[in-house]
């Protein structure tokens, strides 16, 4: 029967032998690839066709205002919390027309 040393030398032996042998077989998948685009001249579009390499960030516009106070000219876009003005009010009655 082993004794606990032993077993734990082992599985440092074998982890290892694991990471030469994966750095080896990884080395050699990459050779393939490559070679595979190089020889259909293969673009990283054509692999990958959903991403989008360091695209930039989406910008998001200004949104037209859409109703008006008459009294002090101020605006609002309909989004987030309504403005004080606007409170208890008809919204109706404050539409911009377009």
């Amino acid at each position: 029967m082993s004794s606990l040393k032993d077993l734990l030398s082992q599985i440092e032996s074998l982890q290892s032998q694991v990471a030469e042998v994966r750095q080896r077989e990884v080395g050699d998948a990459i050779a393939k690839v490559r070679s595979i685009i190089d020889e259909y001249q293969l673009t990283a579009s054509d692999i990958f066709p959903g991403s989008r390499a360091k695209s930039a960030p989406k910008k998001s516009g200004k949104v037209a205002a859409k109703y008006r106070d008459p009294l002090t000219g101020n605006t609002w876009s309909g989004r987030g919390l309504a403005p004080k003005w606007l409170a208890g009010k008809n919204k109706a009655d404050y539409l911009i027309a377009e």
